[in-house]
């Protein structure tokens, strides 16, 4: 089976906030965000696959840092786990203010987990991941331990 190294699908998109982004007050929607963020773990997930890919399952969703209109968002993602078809992503989103010499910070972070397709809409093999860390493998693992919870709670909740 082909493998590839995570740091072959590595994305990295950023944007400055816009105010039809934001509420009255100036906080971006945390759908912005989310739509930033699903963008950029699909751009990982179509470079792991070399496929089509669609969003399964979003998780772990934590908000540590309100973002502003005005303020740099840099997403980032990066392939933590592969099953069969579907590849689990870890998004991070950074906040920079511009104005400051302040380093980005973190904003947020979730999991994204998306499935491969072929060219008929059905499910295909993705590529297994090359673990070149004890930071990749540990992850890895993590990972894997909640697919499989995942996987056996919902066969056990079929009828």
């Amino acid at each position: 089976m082909k493998t590839k190294k995570i740091s072959q699908s590595i994305s990295i998109i950023s944007d400055v906030m816009q105010p039809s982004q934001a509420n009255p007050a100036g906080n971006v929607h945390g759908g912005e965000i989310m739509k930033m963020m699903d963008t950029c773990a699909g751009v990982t997930a179509m470079r792991h696959a070399n496929s089509n890919v669609v969003t399964l399952r979003v998780d772990e969703l934590i908000f540590y840092k309100p973002i502003f209109v005005g303020q740099l968002v840099i997403c980032e993602s990066k392939m933590v786990f592969t099953g069969r078809t579907s590849m689990e992503i870890n998004v991070t989103v950074k906040v920079e203010d511009m104005q400051t010499d302040t380093p980005p910070i973190i904003a947020l972070t979730a999991y994204f987990t998306f499935v491969a397709l072929d060219s008929n809409g059905h499910t295909c093999d993705v590529p297994q991941l090359e673990l070149a860390t004890e930071e990749e493998k540990c992850e890895f693992e993590k990972r894997k331990q909640r697919y499989l919870s995942f996987k056996n709670k919902k066969s056990s909740n079929d009828c």
